[in-house]
């Protein structure tokens, strides 16, 4: 990789733009891509953005960029209940943890073992540890992050996100406010309710039945 002219940052945001869209964008979660096909690639699926943009229904969250939401959100309607000091939180948070949960950011597509695991039981926040997914309503996007398409009943608040130029929905801990991705809809990958809730898999500790 030593011929990379963009540093890893910033190839990480191209990621988060293009990967919530796996069929279009499965080459971007190839690890071991060439450098000069991954820039290229990138700058076409660029060009591509405000077309899909502009296709997009009104009522409908943008299925564009994951997780990253650095500006705090508006919706005030429900305070968590565990509520923490940043101190209290780097006690009892890995550092990474830390970064996902308390800081909205986003951990690498692929990295997470969630991802491709689809054995019988809950996950929970890691954070609180407040139940939030069942494997019940786990499945494979191939966004290269674990997806489900439903939340235990009252487990997970929905926010408003403008950052990065467009309206998202992020989804929270009810019970810490922990950050745990978005939601997306529409995308017709044949669920009941036809979501995904693309999650962090740090943000998550799993418990077999």
């Amino acid at each position: 990789m030593s011929d990379m002219t963009e540093s890893d940052d910033e190839q990480y945001k191209d990621h988060r733009v293009l990967a919530s869209h796996p069929s279009q964008f499965k080459i971007l979660l190839m690890p071991f891509i060439s450098p000069a096909i991954y820039r290229s690639t990138v700058q076409a699926a660029r060009t591509r953005l405000p077309t899909a943009t502009a296709r997009s229904t009104a009522g409908i969250t943008l299925p564009f960029a994951l997780f990253s939401s650095s500006a705090p959100t508006n919706d005030m309607s429900s305070q968590p209940k565990v509520q923490k000091s940043e101190d209290e939180w780097h006690a009892v948070l890995s550092p990474e943890q830390f970064r996902v949960l308390r800081e909205k950011g986003t951990e690498r597509p692929g990295s997470s073992p969630y991802d491709h695991s689809f054995d019988d039981g809950v996950y929970h926040c890691a954070g609180c540890d407040a139940p939030l997914y069942t494997s019940k309503t786990k499945f494979q996007s191939g966004c290269g992050w674990p997806a489900f398409y439903d939340t235990v009943p009252g487990a997970v608040n929905r926010h408003e996100d403008r950052t990065l130029g467009m309206t998202r929905t992020e989804i929270t801990c009810n019970n810490c406010g922990g950050h745990l991705g978005h939601v997306f809809k529409g995308e017709r990958f044949g669920n009941p309710i036809d979501e995904r809730h693309c999650v962090n898999g740090i943000s998550l500790n799993f418990k077999k039945d």
